[in-house]
């Protein structure tokens, strides 16, 4: 196996553009060019590789082929409504089949490089658009590219595949897709829906009838901080990825959990997120040879946080995991003042946040947060082989 770190990337990743709306490609754009001058694609193994598009064969793998032809007509009917299209949260735009496709393609393409052995590592910081349900656009989400891309890993033989999505919002389309598949481990941490789009991901969500246990869903109270965030990814993840024993670690790593994020009410830091993908890179070297494949997603403070956490998440996956004191380049903060008038544009890697925490104990007197672990415990855990009260599993 190569050791080299994929990054898929071409301008016309920008294309996904839903207008005004809060899913800005810029956060791209602002993330690769942080990255770049910061040095992180510069490193020894950093291999760009432009996308194609996925084709429809591939696309059709997940969703209805009516729904792929109602998204390339919905551009040319002023007026279309239906199969999710045409809202104010997935408006119809030019090319919205093209740029769609070409960004499942990017992370298919990054998954088959992770499997084949040409990369242990790979990441589409365009992609993750994990809302998308097989017949319908949802949450901003044309087509669910992780989903695409896992279910091309099943064709060319892949039997366990683990998918941990840590956006604030739960991913919803790719659990659905693969509800009742053994194959495929879904594990979500994010806000309770009882508070937040869409409304799905509750504890007790653990898989269809052939595959129970193969969904995990951590809800988490608003205004959860880093320590707590921690303590539950911490008592929860490594026990399950352990359990199931994949061959490939799938991340979708939206920014949006964090303190201030304009669509959601947790309150992380970059600091934070730093370390949760830190600690997703240790768990894919354990368990999977390093395999890792991992996408953007969410993510609407698009200068002052998205380009910091996603050249966070490509300096882990490419090598050395930047130092949060680093500065951020005079030339960078430039472009995003050009891009963002009047944008708080952020001068470190740092929100000089601590994201240390205390383990899980199942003693004591719960907290919301512990009452969440106990929950996603209780119900997915015995369906694992693992103990929902021993805190060593």
């Amino acid at each position: 196996m190569s050791d080299d770190t994929v990054v898929m990337w071409d301008e016309s990743l920008l294309a996904y553009d839903l207008g005004d709306h809060p899913l800005d490609p810029v956060r791209v754009e602002l993330t690769l060019a942080l990255a770049w001058e910061l040095g992180v694609l510069h490193r020894p193994g950093v291999r760009m590789v432009k996308p194609y598009p996925a084709d429809d064969e591939l696309l059709s793998r997940v969703h209805d082929p009516r729904y792929l032809g109602a998204v390339r007509m919905a551009p040319r009917e002023p007026f279309f409504t239906g199969f999710g299209l045409g809202t104010s949260d997935n408006p119809v735009f030019e090319g919205m089949h093209e740029s769609s496709a070409l960004i499942a393609g990017a992370t298919v393409a990054a998954a088959e490089a992770v499997w084949r052995g040409q990369a242990r590592r790979a990441v589409n910081v365009a992609g993750g658009l994990h809302h998308a349900m097989a017949d319908r656009a949802a949450g901003f989400c044309v087509y669910n590219d992780p989903a695409v891309a896992i279910a091309r890993l099943l064709d060319l033989g892949a039997e366990r595949i683990a998918y941990v999505d840590v956006d604030v919002h739960h991913g919803d389309g790719v659990q659905q897709i693969f509800w009742d598949d053994p194959r495929v481990l879904t594990v979500s941490l994010h806000e309770t829906p009882l508070a937040l789009f869409p409304g799905t991901g509750f504890p007790d969500e653990t898989g269809g009838p052939n595959a129970a246990g193969s969904a995990v869903n951590v809800p988490l109270p608003p205004g959860v901080e880093d320590a707590g965030w921690q303590r539950a990814f911490h008592a929860i993840v490594p026990s399950v990825l352990r359990a199931f024993r994949p061959q490939v670690l799938f991340t979708q790593c939206g920014a949006d959990a964090h303190r201030v994020d304009p669509l959601a009410d947790l309150h992380l830091s970059v600091d934070g997120q730093r370390a949760t993908y830190l600690a997703l890179r240790a768990l894919a070297d354990e368990l999977c040879d390093g395999r890792w494949v991992a996408t953007g997603g969410g993510g609407y403070a698009l200068v002052e946080v998205v380009p910091r956490a996603w050249t966070h998440l490509l300096a882990v996956a490419t090598g050395a995991p930047l130092d949060p004191a680093t500065l951020t380049p005079p030339g960078w903060r430039d472009l995003a003042r050009a891009r963002r008038p009047g944008a708080d544009i952020p001068l470190r890697m740092t929100d000089d946040v601590d994201p240390g925490y205390e383990p899980w104990q199942p003693t004591g007197e719960p907290n919301p947060v512990d009452r969440a672990i106990a929950a996603t415990r209780k119900a997915v855990f015995p369906l694992l082989g693992l103990d929902p009260y021993d805190p060593r599993d």
